[in-house]
């Protein structure tokens, strides 16, 4: 364990991940505050309003995230950063105070949206903080275990809160928790973002990342994993409460205690992986990680206890992890340094596409067939999915590909390096600089990702 905080010695990792630790805390609490006031807005149809929530939140995701990618590399990340949580402390303020289910999908859509801001920039940020792979490997298990504690602790703290407060303090509680993120935020100096070679339009900016992350084989492995986790982990979410209270018969109070499982599998993976993933590769982790889950499903269809779940439940959290804690590694190392902001938004949205079909694959299922046939179900979809990543992220890649450049002239920021050899004129002005440049046709090889210089990925040579 304590190895694993090794990141915490950075000053900037530390407030960084302080920021984020209370940050989630203050949002659990308010989550468990959300399914009150949906109560209290419409007793009778809490369940709907939730749900239309969550799939509000879903679309801040998809539609936000990408924008936001493309253009959060323009502003100083310290305060883009500390402002996007003081932006969510006032929205979170608000929530008191609404009195109809509209304003609740309204601000429930900004909150995501501003989320959808912060999560991918501190996932890109985290390379430049640390370098040095085995920090970044431990930084990126401690996210996903602050992540986990959260989940598994504020609706503990939550519980104690509510016996001596009303809820609607659990979203002040959480939006003080937004504003001393941002203050832990304000006491670093982040590295400044890597200039990006950005070319185009509005929309060639803003479908950048989600398009070269979809030409990228082996982060469309990635993302196919990320189908199936989802499909797993929806199942888990979505139909927990159906298993335990209309399978088994059993009162409310046994379904949190079941879904913590999964948290306590995840916290277990994340202590483990820093040292798996300095012995293994990627591909090989994620893809048998990913197994358990046809496996876990395959076998939740079987007749069940109470406690005869937990396994499977524990099962599923610690393949979670093993898929989601070396995504990092994998995005950074598949793009240039200055589009790093670009992939880590597309994956934030496309991941959240995959839960997305996930929730509606299980509940729709769920409802229409019964659990046990869902299982079986959604036990093959993820076997699929499974299969369709190990060809698509090949089991040998070179590290680095022979491609060709035809002859090109083209205007974009750029620097001097091996693909910009020209000359100049003197108005052109400090590096980058923008001005049209000509590429003459060249053959060579290099570590390949997509970028404005390399549009598709090349055939092998």
């Amino acid at each position: 364990m304590p190895e694993l905080l090794q990141p915490l010695r950075d000053k900037r990792f530390r407030w960084l991940f302080f920021s984020q630790l209370i940050s989630l805390t203050g949002t659990g609490l308010a989550t468990v505050a959300l399914a009150l006031l949906a109560y209290e807005l419409s007793p009778t149809s809490a369940g709907a309003v939730l749900g239309t929530a969550l799939a509000v939140k879903m679309v801040a995701y998809l539609t936000i995230a990408p924008v936001v990618g493309s253009y959060a590399s323009l502003l100083p990340r310290k305060y883009w950063l500390a402002g996007l949580n003081l932006a969510r402390a006032g929205v979170v303020a608000c929530l008191p105070f609404i009195a109809e289910a509209w304003q609740l999908y309204l601000l429930i859509f900004l909150l995501n949206a501003l989320a959808a801001g912060y999560t991918p920039v501190y996932q890109a940020l985290l390379p430049d903080i640390l370098p040095e792979e085995q920090s970044y490997n431990q930084a990126l298990s401690l996210s996903r275990l602050a992540t986990e504690m959260e989940a598994l602790l504020s609706p503990a703290l939550a519980a104690a809160l509510l016996l001596l407060l009303p809820y609607d303090l659990l979203f002040t509680f959480n939006s003080i928790a937004f504003v001393i993120a941002a203050a832990f935020i304000g006491l670093v100096t982040l590295p400044i973002a890597q200039t990006t070679e950005r070319g185009g339009g509005v929309w060639h900016r803003i479908s950048f990342g989600v398009h070269s992350y979809l030409k990228t084989p082996r982060l469309r492995g990635v993302l196919a994993l990320n189908l199936a986790l989802s499909l797993a982990g929806a199942m888990v979410i979505v139909n927990t409460v159906v298993y335990v209270r209309e399978v088994l018969g059993l009162s409310e109070e046994a379904v949190p205690l079941l879904m913590m499982a999964t948290g306590v599998g995840s916290i277990a993976a994340a202590l483990l992986l820093p040292a798996l993933m300095q012995r293994f590769n990627d591909r090989n982790l994620m893809l048998s990680g990913a197994l358990l889950f046809p496996l876990s499903l395959l076998l939740g269809a079987a007749p069940h206890s109470y406690v005869s779940l937990f396994p499977l439940w524990v099962v599923i959290g610690f393949a979670t992890s093993l898929v989601l804690i070396p995504t990092g590694k994998v995005i950074r190392d598949s793009c240039q340094a200055g589009d790093r902001n670009d992939f880590f938004a597309a994956n934030f949205a496309l991941t959240h596409g995959m839960w997305l079909i996930g929730y509606l694959l299980a509940g729709q299922l769920g409802a229409q067939l019964g659990l046990t046939e869902t299982f079986v179900m959604l036990a093959a979809m993820a076997a699929v999915a499974i299969l369709i990543a190990s060809q698509q992220w090949a089991k040998a890649e070179p590290e680095a590909i022979w491609h060709e450049h035809q002859a090109l002239d083209h205007t974009h920021p750029h620097i001097h390096d091996a693909h910009h050899q020209h000359a100049h004129e003197g108005w052109e002005g400090p590096e980058p600089h923008t001005h049209m440049h000509h590429h003459a046709t060249v053959k060579h090889k290099h570590p390949f990702t997509i970028d404005e210089h390399h549009v598709h990925w090349p055939k092998e040579q």
